[in-house]
Parts: structure tokens; C-alpha cells; sequence
């Protein structure tokens, strides 16, 4: 009998959980240009982001500028008018592989998956070796259900990084995805297993979620009280809870990870 995948309000919640593409609070060392941090959680001022755009726009072609402009963009909550800037830095600059892929990354990390794909791979195949690049294609291959090719990409993401937490969490969600919460666990509980687990607390809290999937409450509710307030645990199980209390949840969830 084929596995059956959790219902669609729970593969909302797993998604949201997926999407660790590495491009958030991450310096970006592309050819041709100087280190720079293209997610600042510091936003700019209005002043300095109009000179941002004006010193761009007269050298379109300067992709420290650029990144620069984006990246105030982003600061700022403008990420649609931030992605137009580095479509236009990527074409821009066609050879230039990790200008591909940092776009790439961003579309995953703005849910267009779709649009994200075909640039990512183009960015592997020109030679970027960058992990983030392969977890992000990954991501993406995840969010339009192509779960294979997605830990394929995960699973060369690990033999450039070795134990890269983030690359690991997306393996593990990647199997939830798809319905194979025992898989899932497994991973997770790989990842927690390091000492470097305590720097990625999504590792713990999203195995606390893959538990709680599998009914097993008391567990889930202990996983995830390291690191989150007992106020806001108590309130994720009892979400929890009423997600696995709708009709037929439970029945599809227990026959899916059975089968891991």
C-alpha cells in the first residue's frame, strides 16, 4: 500500500518549516566583488536608499553597487523591488555563476519556487559548487513535490559540507513532506545529535513537530520546550492537536509514517 501524505494543513505547516536556504544573515563572496552581506536586518534610511539607487542605476554594471541597493531594499521590506534589482544584476552579469545563484536562492526564499529552479540548475551546471546553491535547488524541488531529485541535491550539499545543519533539516523536512515522518525523525534526531545543534534551534523544534505528527504528544511537548516560552508550547501542541483531530488526519498520518 503507497504511503499516504499528511493533508494539506499540515504540509503548510511542514513548509513553512523547509525553506532554510542560507541566504539570511550569510555573506555572499561572489567573482568580481567584495564581501557583502546581503541580508541586513538594519534597515537603511529612505535618503540613503534613493543615493543607494541613483549610484546603481549610473553603473548598472557594478555588482558591489547593486548588491549594495538590494540589499537596502531588503532592509526595508521592499523584497519584490529587491528581486527585480538582482534579476537585473544577473543579467547584468550572465558568466557570473554566484550572481546566478545568490538569485536563485532568493527566489526560493520568496516562495517562487518555479521561477527559481531553472536559474539554480543553470547556476550548478556553469560550475557553483556553493552548498547553499544545492539546498536551495533542493528547497525548491521540495515546494513543486519533486522529493527525490530534492534530497538528490541535498545529499551533494552534504558531501561539500559535511554535518551542515541546515542541509540536514532540509533533508529531514524533505521526507516529512512527502509523508515518511519515521525518516524524518531519524535525521532529525541525527542533526540534534551534534553539538552544533544548539546554534540551529529550528533542528529541534521542527523534530518536536515531526513527533507531535506522529501522535506521540508528551514527547513533542518536551522536545520543543528547549528554546520557546511553555506559553507558546503549550499552544503549538494544542494547534497540533486540532490539526490531528480532523477528520481522517490521524488515520492518514499513522498509515503514512508506518510505512517509513
Amino acid at each position: 500500500m503507497p504511503r499516504v501524505r499528511p493533508n494539506a494543513t499540515i504540509l503548510f505547516l511542514l513548509a513553512s518549516t523547509v525553506l532554510l536556504t542560507g541566504c539570511s544573515k550569510t555573506a555572499s563572496h561572489l567573482a568580481g566583488a567584495s564581501s557583502i552581506n546581503t541580508a541586513s536586518t538594519t534597515p537603511v534610511s529612505y535618503e540613503a536608499l534613493a543615493d543607494m539607487g541613483d549610484k546603481w542605476q549610473a553603473n548598472p554594471r557594478d555588482v558591489n553597487k547593486g548588491l549594495a541597493y538590494a540589499n537596502g531594499l531588503e532592509s526595508l521590506g521592499q523584497k519584490e523591488e529587491a528581486l527585480n534589482v538582482y534579476q537585473k544584476i544577473t543579467e547584468a552579469e550572465p558568466a557570473n555563476v554566484k550572481i546566478t545563484g545568490l538569485y536563485g536562492r532568493k527566489l526560493v526564499a520568496a516562495g517562487k519556487a518555479d521561477k527559481a529552479i531553472p536559474i539554480l540548475e543553470s547556476a550548478e551546471r556553469n560550475g557553483d559548487q556553493d552548498w547553499r546553491v544545492m539546498s536551495a535547488l533542493g528547497a525548491a524541488y521540495d515546494q513543486t513535490g519533486l522529493y527525490t531529485k530534492a534530497r538528490e541535491q541535498y545529499a551533494m550539499a552534504l558531501k561539500a559540507d559535511p554535518q551542515n545543519l541546515v542541509v540536514m533539516n532540509n533533508m529531514a523536512m524533505s521526507y516529512a513532506l512527502e509523508g515518511n515522518l519515521k525518516q524524518a525523525e531519524a535525521e532529525l534526531r541525527a542533526a540534534d545529535a551534534l553539538p552544533r545543534s544548539k546554534t540551529e534551534p529550528r533542528i529541534r523544534q521542527n523534530l518536536a513537530l515531526v513527533v507531535g505528527l506522529q501522535g506521540r504528544f508528551d514527547e513533542a511537548t518536551k522536545l520543543a520546550q528547549d528554546g520557546l516560552p511553555p506559553g507558546q508550547v503549550q499552544e503549538n501542541m494544542a494547534y497540533l492537536k486540532k490539526m490531528l483531530s480532523q477528520p481522517n488526519t490521524w488515520q492518514q498520518i499513522t498509515d503514512g509514517s508506518s510505512k517509513g
